[in-house]
């Protein structure tokens, strides 16, 4: 396949860099080339910006109806399914995600516009209590330019996710999207413009890789613009930092969604077909690559044993190939660079003395690409560094534990968990681990099923805003209060 060209989507036309300067991806299942990228710098940004500006200011978008930009969200809804297949196989091309679990994520997408699309009629001005003599009422306004930076996991969700309430807010866009997964980010603005979004609404600017920091100019350059008044991120913590740190210290309304390791708390009593299928699914569905994988086991120690057997036994039988194929359940890491780190982590928890259970090396007939076999740690000691390593790969580590002030003790230790898992057929005792526990996700006899009304992780760093996501467009709003005199009041007269 022909190497393409990639520009940045600006003021609802592709761009080529300021600079003309591009960059390289390659396909996670050969190494190849698929494509050469626009870099986006400053001044791309800044272009980027100015259309979103415009955009807010003339046209269609700032005087459009409620109803009608609630028609918008559902036809963009119609078209992400409508193009599915398309999606998937940019996903699967860009990030190694098998295409059937891709068009899943494709659907969810396409669910949080259509939410989006109902929740836009919340905008509506509301009654402030009265006070004597006057009659205030709230009007909402869109908060102006969003800047959003998502990371190369599940991008297309990632982007609909952070889009789709901004949009209903009546916010543009300036959408940078992580350099190793740039084609979701533009078919969804693709499938936006289609849909009959204004030019200018939605912007898209790729970064350029930086040999100490994921796309520092363009991400820098979009936290500091002054004309950008929100900030939303999605990616790995030690990524999300900066960008929390840099916006704060610029005073901008900030939502971070940071991935973590998410410890899975099994305790002899649970069942442990269950605890088996669910702990499985959430550290090997998309490749392992995800925001709450159950990639740390905490097994009590009666059942410790059969539950490595288990793990490694269905780890070793679990169906690695090519993303193009309905059968694969696992494929390739995103880069080449990512599977070398995942790869230095695997080898250094066995030196450190953990044991590999199942996998830890390139599956056999897979010669090309960035395929690692479902891996299982066990024996994994809370001081070794890959107990607290977010892997963000097919990668679990299993840990023992002896009383339940132990299983705390070991969920704890892990920082920046964006989940937990607990699997006890005690409900009291569950109830007390959930409230031991920091993590502001909690499943319960349950792999991470979730619908839109549940709230975010609102405890992580640098989280502000809404308090749930039924009312996640409040963080793309700006309030105001508008105080009309209900009758004749005479204000204290100074110096009469």
């Amino acid at each position: 396949m022909a190497s393409q060209s990639i520009g940045h989507f600006i003021g609802g036309r592709h761009a080529r860099s300021a600079f003309l300067k591009t960059f390289s991806v390659t396909n996670p299942a050969t190494g190849k080339e698929y494509a050469q990228v626009a870099v986006g710098l400053a001044a791309d940004i800044n272009q980027a910006v100015l259309a979103a500006q415009a955009a807010l200011q003339t046209g269609l978008w700032p005087d459009m109806a409620a109803p009608d930009r609630a028609a918008l969200l559902n036809r963009i809804a119609d078209a992400i399914g409508e193009r599915d297949d398309d999606i998937a196989d940019a996903e699967a091309l860009g990030t190694g995600l098998p295409v059937t679990q891709a068009r899943e994520q494709a659907a969810r997408a396409a669910g949080h516009f259509r939410f989006a699309a109902d929740q836009v009629a919340a905008l509506e001005g509301d009654e402030a209590s009265l006070s004597p003599g006057q009659g205030p009422y709230v009007m909402p306004h869109p908060a102006g330019v969003a800047g959003l930076i998502t990371p190369w996991h599940t991008p297309f969700l990632a982007q609909a996710r952070a889009i789709a309430p901004a949009l209903a807010a009546g916010c543009a866009v300036v959408l940078k999207p992580d350099e190793w997964a740039p084609v979701p980010a533009m078919l969804l603005a693709e499938i936006s413009a289609a849909a009959g979004l204004p030019a200018g609404v939605l912007n898209v600017v790729h970064g350029a890789r930086h040999p100490r920091a994921p796309g520092t100019q363009a991400r820098d350059a979009l936290i500091a613009h002054p004309k950008v008044t929100r900030l939303w991120f999605a990616g790995d913590t030690a990524a999300g930092l900066p960008v929390i740190t840099d916006g704060a210290a610029r005073r901008k309304p900030l939502q971070a969604d940071l991935a973590g390791t998410s410890p899975c708390l099994i305790f002899a009593d649970a069942d442990l077909d269950e605890a088996a299928d669910a702990a499985l699914f959430g550290a090997f569905a998309l490749n392992g690559q995800r925001r709450t994988a159950t990639s740390a086991i905490l097994a009590e120690r009666p059942i410790y044993d059969t539950v490595v057997s288990r793990l490694a036994q269905r780890a070793r039988r679990i169906r690695v190939g090519a993303p193009s194929d309905p059968a694969t359940e696992i494929g390739p890491l995103v880069h080449t660079d990512h599977l070398a780190k995942v790869m230095s982590s695997i080898r250094a928890a066995v030196r450190d003395g953990a044991r590999m259970a199942a996998g830890g090396k390139r599956p056999g007939g897979l010669a090309e690409g960035n395929y690692l076999e479902p891996t299982v740690l066990s024996d994994v000691t809370p001081t070794m560094q890959i107990f607290l390593d977010h892997m963000c790969g097919p990668v679990v580590r299993v840990t023992p534990f002896d009383t339940d002030e132990e299983a705390v003790s070991l969920a704890s230790a892990i920082e920046h968990s964006p989940a937990a898992y607990i699997w006890t057929s005690d409900l009291q005792r569950a109830h007390r681990m959930a409230r031991a526990l920091g993590s502001a996700d909690i499943w319960v006899n349950s792999h991470n099923g979730q619908d839109l009304l549940t709230p975010p992780a609102g405890h992580m760093p640098g989280r502000s805003g809404a308090a749930a996501r039924h009312a996640s467009i409040a963080f793309y709003t700006q309030f105001q209060t508008v105080h009309i005199a209900a009758d004749e009041t005479a204000a204290p007269r100074f110096g009469a």
